[in-house]
């Protein structure tokens, strides 16, 4: 039938229309896509691998990162290290055919969705591993029956494991390290027959012990649980782990024995259990497993010997069982592990010898076999360890000399053969040794010169050979090191000058050369050397005087130049070492000013000592700018002025200015009332901030003795009127004299306090107050009460407390202490007896500066004196009554002493002080003072110095 033009036209004008009206209706993007492309919007980055995510394809299966089946269902989404910054999708609803999720260093955050669990049934492969993810693993993800590999490691993961993991029955690959999990370690695992691989070290909360059931992963090939709190025992039961390669459990708690079970692990090639607390031994049983390469024990608690059975072992690599407490010598059976690379035993107690049969160890790199009891002589087998770089026998019994036969192991880069018994020259051979850098022979007993050959040592970058008895000169050919750095040649017998050469050592940043005979003069070219940062050429004979090039060493931080023979003036330049935090320069014969310059060193913090040296003058006021300074000596010297530079300095906590010519006022600071009297003596004309300096007063210096016996006078003479005082009321107070005494007691233990230390204590008020209580009485007068006082360092002193409105009697007192003022020691009144006892001279307790003054002043102090020692008897009946003491004061200037001729005052020390005074006989006889040595000590008097901030106490 023919087809009407009109109907044909109007099928082809709608067609056309539809197609046009409708273009991509056969194209559209399936579900699986747009679930992708919703996932791409919600991201934060911009991967320029997503590009291809295109809305316009009809399936994703183009995409980057995206492969799926001959179903176009997407199977895999696998993206790493593209920066998507954003959260895991959680959309899966179209994925159901996923079986593999990798989206591993892909900067996500956020928690693992759970989705991942419910949605995706046919998962095998999960892996969110190096990203920021938080959060708990989800117990959810333990429903997934397929899953083979589950990788979590590097990210922040919390919470614990979930004991549901057992549920997994498929999985091969459990990657949970360097997390911050929690909790044990699940005895579900055990149901994991098909496990290769546990490792979840680095989660420094996961605690617990390895659960028994760990042997029925029968298939384990790794077992890496370290830096965790895993602690117990190694369960018998890894035994069971036939395919076991490698368990790694260091840095944690395990304890107990290694289980000798372990020695079944017939695969066995890596034990890593360093750093943890094993006990027992090492099992013999580790000797089974042939096919064992590396074992690390070190930082454990095993006993025993090394077991000769490791010797078996003979794919060995590495053996590391330091920092134990093993005992027993080497195995001469670890001369068969050819294959041998590393060989590390330090800190034990071995003993016996180094064995020869080492030497067939010639694939040996490292040798440790420091601080140990290894005694003998180094094997000269050593020298067929050709391959060996690192060779360490310090802090041994080892004797005998260094084998030559050392300079065949030509790749040696390390020697530390220091603290043995070594004896004998510094073999020539050892100079040879192209690749060596450190060298090591410190306290030894080597001998002989350092061979010219050592010029031909280029690599050498450290020689220490400290403490030895090593003679001879510096060979000129150390210049040609050029890449040393430390060099250590101090407490030995080296002579002669330091070469010139010496500058050719440009990177030198250590000098020492300490304690030998060097002399002549420092090397011109010294400052050539500008990346030195530490000095020491002290107790030597090096003269001359100190250049000005010092200043260019700009690195300098330590210069140690003491006990020498240097003279002349210290350079202004050493001002321009800015970085100098040490400058010793003590026990010379320096003269001149100090150079204001040190004063602007910035960083002189440790030390400055200039004692024992012939400078002058004053101190220069730029010191005050050593504010960091914490040791400073400037003693015998005769420097002048005064101290008050010094004040301003915080961090000073050691001084010494003895031996000068200082005056003027101590600074009256916190610090210098705590320095003791020594570090600040021989300074005739100095003095302390509250006493009177020589100049202030003529008279002061021209009556001193007089003022001294007015003192004693006048203080008895109250004494006598107080007590007669006493004696009249005492009747009337009778009756209520215990009950004021108590409200006074009441009334004076009130604040405020004002405290007078008569010595140099360190205490406070606190530790008075708590001891002035009722039982600590052990006199009261009207002035006040005396209390017994333990202070802080345990020394036991007395305490007056004067009533707050009898301030004349604090006066007095005080007056009373400064009769004493001559005397420094502990215990003046057993002092003073002592020297009766020995009948010294009488006139050694005065004071040496009342030298010059009249005999017959000085019988009368001592009178006085003895008077007032006589009134301090234990015993009543010795002690006078007030009466006797009146007499015996009116009798002073009336009779002559015996021999009051033939003594003069000595400059004996003031420590040394006693007398034993011969008086007429109506004055004290020695007989009496002696009866002072027969009572028993009970209480302490504090006694003023010869200046107030500074004294000692006398305990009777």
């Amino acid at each position: 039938m023919p087809v009407n033009p009109w109907t044909l036209f109007s099928f082809l004008f709608l067609s056309s229309t539809l197609a046009l009206l409708f273009p991509f209706t056969a194209s559209a993007l399936n579900q699986q896509g747009e679930s992708l492309l919703s996932w791409k919007r919600s991201l934060n980055g911009s991967p320029e691998g997503l590009d291809s995510w295109d809305s316009s394809n009809e399936t994703p299966c183009g995409w980057f990162g995206i492969t799926c089946n001959l179903n176009n269902e997407v199977v895999s989404l696998e993206l790493r290290y593209v920066d998507l910054f954003g959260k895991p999708p959680s959309n899966f609803t179209s994925l159901f055919s996923l079986n593999k999720l990798i989206l591993s260093g892909t900067n996500l955050t956020g928690s693992i969705p759970k989705e991942i669990g419910t949605a995706l049934p046919q998962l095998t492969h999960l892996d969110l591993s190096d990203n920021a993810l938080t959060g708990e693993i989800p117990s959810e993800l333990c429903v997934l029956i397929t899953l083979e590999e589950l990788l979590l490691n590097s990210n922040q993961l919390e919470g614990s494991i979930p004991i549901e993991i057992g549920n997994l029955t498929s999985l091969k690959r459990l990657i949970l390290y360097d997390n911050q999990l929690s909790g044990s370690m699940p005895n579900t695992i055990g149901k994991l027959r098909y496990l290769e691989v546990i490792r979840a070290g680095g989660n420094k909360n996961l605690e617990g012990s390895l659960p028994q059931e760990i042997g029925n992963c029968s298939n384990l090939l790794i077992l890496g649980l370290a830096e965790t709190s895993i602690s117990g025992f190694l369960p018998p039961s890894l035994g069971l782990l036939k395919k076991l390669q490698t368990i790694a459990i260091y840095t944690a708690l395990l304890s107990g024995q290694i289980p000798p079970e372990l020695g079944d692990c017939t695969e066995l090639q890596d034990i890593y259990l360093y750093e943890n607390t094993l006990t027992g031994s090492i099992p013999k049983t580790l000797g089974q497993l042939q096919n064992l390469k590396n074992l690390l024990l070190w930082q454990n608690n095993l006993v025993g010997i090394i077991p000769p059975e490791l010797g078996n072992c003979n794919q060995m690599l590495v053996v590391d069982i330091s920092m134990n407490s093993l005992t027993g010598s080497i195995p001469q059976s670890f001369g068969n592990l050819t294959e041998l690379q590393e060989f590390q035993l330090s800190l034990n107690q071995i003993s016996g010898v180094i064995p020869a049969q080492l030497g067939n160890c010639q694939k040996l790199t490292h040798i440790e076999l420091d601080n140990n009891q290894i005694s003998g002589s180094i094997p000269p087998e050593i020298g067929n360890l050709s391959n060996l770089t690192l060779f360490y026998l310090w802090q041994n019994r080892l004797e005998g000399n260094i084998p030559p036969s050392i300079s065949n192991c030509q790749n040696l880069e390390a020697i530390d053969l220091s603290q043995n018994g070594l004896v004998g020259p510094i073999p020539k051979g050892v100079f040879q040794l192209k690749k060596l850098n450190k060298l090591l022979l410190l306290s030894n007993n080597l001998s002989g010169e350092i061979p010219p050959e050592i010029g031909n040592c280029s690599s050498l970058i450290r020689f220490r050979a400290n403490n030895n008895k090593v003679s001879g000169t510096i060979p000129p050919q150390i210049g040609n090191l050029k890449n040393l750095n430390f060099l250590d040649l101090g407490s030995n017998r080296i002579a002669g000058d330091i070469p010139e050469e010496i500058s050719g050592c440009q990177n030198l940043t250590f000098l020492d050369l300490h304690s030998n005979a060097i002399s002549g003069n420092l090397p011109q070219s010294f400052n050539k050397l500008v990346s030195l940062q530490f000095v020491d050429f002290s107790n030597n004979l090096i003269e001359g005087t100190l250049s000005a090039s010092l200043g260019s060493l700009s690195s300098l931080t330590k210069l140690v130049l003491a006990k020498n023979k240097l003279l002349g003036s210290i350079p202004n330049q050493l001002g321009s070492c800015s970085k100098l935090q040490l400058l010793d320069l003590s026990g010379n014969q320096l003269s001149g000013n100090i150079p204001s310059s040190v004063g602007k060193i910035p960083s002189l913090e440790i030390a400055l000592n200039l004692s024992l040296n012939q400078l002058n003058g004053e101190i220069p006021s730029e010191f005050t700018g050593l504010t960091k300074l914490a040791i400073l000596d400037f003693s015998y010297n005769n420097l002048s002025g005064d101290l008050q530079h010094l004040a301003a300095l915080p961090n000073l906590v050691v001084l010494n200015v003895s031996h000068n010519n200082f005056s003027g006022h101590v600074p009256d600071t916190p610090f210098f009332s705590k320095l003791p009297l020594s570090v600040l003596t021989g300074n005739p004309a100095l003095c302390f901030s509250d006493s009177q300096c020589d100049g202030d007063d003529k008279r002061v210096k021209r009556g001193a003795a007089a003022r001294v016996t007015m003192v004693v006078l006048l203080c008895t003479a109250c004494a006598l009127l107080l007590a007669a005082l006493y004696n009249i009321l005492g009747s009337k107070r009778h009756g209520r004299g215990a009950q004021e005494c108590d409200r006074d007691d009441d009334l004076e233990m009130s604040p405020p306090w004002e405290v007078t230390l008569y010595q140099k204590l360190d205490l406070s008020i606190a530790d008075v107050a708590r001891s002035l209580t009722a039982g600590n009485v052990i006199g009261r007068g009207r002035s006040g009460v005396v209390y017994k006082v333990a202070i802080p360092s345990g020394l036991m002193v007395a305490v007056k407390r004067f009533k707050s409105t009898e301030k004349i009697s604090a006066a007095s007192f005080s007056s009373e202490i400064a009769t004493l003022a001559i005397i420094r020691h502990r215990n003046i009144v057993r002092l003073l007896g002592d020297h009766l006892k020995c009948k010294k001279d009488p006139v050694e307790i005065l004071d040496p500066k009342l030298q010059g003054h009249p005999d017959t002043q000085i019988q009368e102090m001592l009178q006085a004196l003895g008077i007032s020692l006589l009134c301090t008897s234990n015993r009543a009946e010795d002690r006078p009554t007030m009466k006797d003491v009146a007499v015996l004061l009116r009798e002073i200037r009336q009779e002559p002493t015996v021999g009051s001729d033939a003594h003069k005052p000595t400059n004996k020390s003031s420590n040394m002080m006693g007398s034993n005074p011969s008086y007429s006989s109506s004055s004290v006889t020695p007989a009496q003072l002696l009866m002072l040595q027969q009572g028993s000590s009970r209480c302490s008097l504090a006694y003023s110095s010869s200046s107030p901030s500074i004294a000692s106490s006398a305990n009777q």
